[in-house]
């Protein structure tokens, strides 16, 4: 039936939940609930076509038929096999399975994507004899596994191809900026056509379409070839012709959106992109660097992507942003001003107070999306509403909740978490605390009598004043420091024998004084041993002898 309340859930980037939150609710969803990445919110058939094709900050539409726990991937493959997919999928038809995990006892997703697709097929094959074939690319039906921690949720995929592929694009630059983020950042402004839109520098227009289609009201969809829920076998066609054909939300755009840029390719490439989407009568385009700009158009707000040196190689950025800034104080006076980038200093090098900072996601990027007031006037009265202004609010999701009136929140005594102090006099009556020693009070912790004594200054050890030694003994006092003596003083000369002076020898005696060598006479020598008994016989002839 088309009037069934069922679950769904809107997959979407980083930053733009709420955004994509009050899209569902303008449509006419219940029951809105925003998490990480994703709203869940409940609708009939028709508010499944709808947000198919209106949602601008959507990047998938899945429709959750089964929730489980699981421990391990054989629970996955048995409560799967359990799923009455007769009502969704038949033999002839081709399926592929997606699986995300946040888990511990899930270590690959293919894994669970593989024995998710053997329960669907050993289930066809059990009741029919018969099993649908797998598809990877353009199936007719696309099933999503979500698993975090034990939690497990199967759903159908309504959307197929994402939702950022809008339909218009037919070429795209070195690194071209997500329509759904384009969308996004300009929905977070507040902008809705009442005004200009300015783009310096807008590569291959991304910005400058998604601007003129919000302005317009024209929805996303309307560009696509089809969506996955087309191939349904509950598919309702009437029902999404009527919503397909519904054009009484476009309205009228009174203004311009103006795109520049250094590169003539990347104008080229606009251009094509702006015919495709069928929006040249509410874009002009026009190769100009940003520093050129001289007069912006009124009233008007900027919306920009400028390179930040990661995904496209720069030579300076510091000097570009501080190029930006400079054009945006001395041009786009009484202006707004929105800028993603990805690093702090290049904020800094712009030299201007942000009002607003949001936290978005640009690819892997994590990048920060802020937004400038330009005052018009004097620079001393923009200093002053500078000064005057309220700090920058930082959001990491959404905004935070207000906090409660100090007279609503609770009384000191009735918090007892952790954390959360009592008043010092109710925290324990005296007769619970520990017993303390007695401690008299400071400064009459002890009476003079029971002080000791102390001694008298002169019996204290005289202090040497501030660069004096002690005495030192007769010998330390040789090697003192700054009091060595010279090496002839240290010791007696009777001590050590005396040393010529350094660089004087003793003149070598000439050939004919040295001693005569003797001469070789071919006799052998007397060993140490024969020499010995020879020198003592000499020194001491035998008895014999003497007598």
């Amino acid at each position: 039936m088309a009037d069934e309340q069922f679950d769904l859930v809107a997959k979407t980037l980083y930053g733009l939940e709420d955004v994509l939150a009050d899209e569902l609710r303008a449509l006419g969803a219940e029951a809105v609930e925003t998490g990480r990445r994703m709203v869940a919110f409940r609708g009939d058939k028709a508010m499944l076509y709808k947000a198919n094709f209106h949602c601008r900050t959507a990047l998938r539409i899945l429709k959750p038929v089964a929730r489980f726990r699981a421990e391990n991937a054989d629970e996955v493959y048995e409560a799967v096999k359990a799923v009455e997919w007769e009502r969704y999928l038949s033999p002839e038809r081709t399926f592929a399975v997606d699986a995300v995990i946040y888990s511990e006892n899930f270590r690959h997703s293919k894994f669970v994507a593989y024995r998710t697709k053997d329960a669907i097929a050993d289930r066809f094959k059990e009741r029919t004899g018969q099993r649908p074939s797998v598809r990877l690319s353009n199936p007719d039906m696309a099933i999503h596994i979500h698993i975090s921690h034990n939690d497990c949720t199967l759903a159908l995929d309504s959307s197929g191809e994402s939702l950022h592929r809008r339909g218009y694009r037919v070429e795209q630059g070195e690194a071209p900026l997500n329509e759904v983020l384009a969308a996004g950042m300009i929905l977070l402004t507040g902008w809705r056509g009442e005004s200009h839109f300015v783009d310096p520098m807008c590569g291959s227009g991304t910005l400058l379409i998604e601007a003129a289609m919000i302005a317009l009201n024209i929805p996303p969809g309307v560009y696509r070839k089809g969506f996955a829920f087309e191939r349904w076998p509950d598919f309702d066609r009437e029902l999404f012709e009527s919503i397909y054909n519904d054009d009484s939300g476009e309205r009228d755009f009174e203004f311009l959106c103006h795109g520049t840029d250094i590169s003539a390719d990347a104008i080229r490439r606009t251009e094509r992109n702006v015919r495709s989407a069928g929006l040249s009568r509410y874009i002009t385009l026009r190769t100009m660097p940003f520093q050129q700009f001289m007069r912006a158009p009124q009233p008007a707000i900027l919306v920009t992507n400028p390179p930040y040196g990661e995904r496209i190689a720069m030579d300076n950025v510091a000097e570009l942003y501080g190029m930006i800034g400079e054009r945006l104080k001395h041009v786009f006076m009484g202006c707004q001003a929105w800028i993603l980038s990805y690093r702090d200093e290049c904020f800094d090098h712009i030299g201007l107070r942000p009002k607003t900072k949001l936290q978005l996601m640009n690819g892997e990027l994590a990048c920060e999306y802020r937004g400038y007031e330009l005052f018009a006037g004097t620079n001393k009265d923009y200093r002053k509403a500078q000064n005057e202004a309220p700090p920058a609010r930082r959001f990491e999701r959404g905004e935070r909740p207000e906090r409660t009136d100090r007279s609503e929140r609770f009384e000191r005594h009735e918090r007892p978490e952790r954390g959360e102090r009592f008043e010092r006099n109710e925290r324990f009556e005296r007769s619970e605390r520990p017993e303390r020693r007695e401690r008299p009070e400071r400064g009459e912790r002890f009476e003079r009598s029971e002080r000791p004594e102390r001694t008298e200054r002169s019996e204290r050890f005289e202090r040497r004043e501030r660069g004096e030694r002690p005495e030192r003994n007769e010998r330390t006092a040789r090697f003192a420091r700054g009091e060595r003596t010279e090496r002839s003083e240290r010791f007696k000369r009777s001590d050590r024998p005396e040393r010529s002076p350094l660089g004087e020898r003793p003149e070598r005696k000439e050939r004919s004084e040295r001693p005569a060598r003797n001469t070789f006479t071919g006799k052998p020598r007397l060993s140490r041993r024969d020499l010995d008994a020879l020198r003592r016989a000499i020194d001491k002839p035998d008895a014999t002898a003497e007598e």
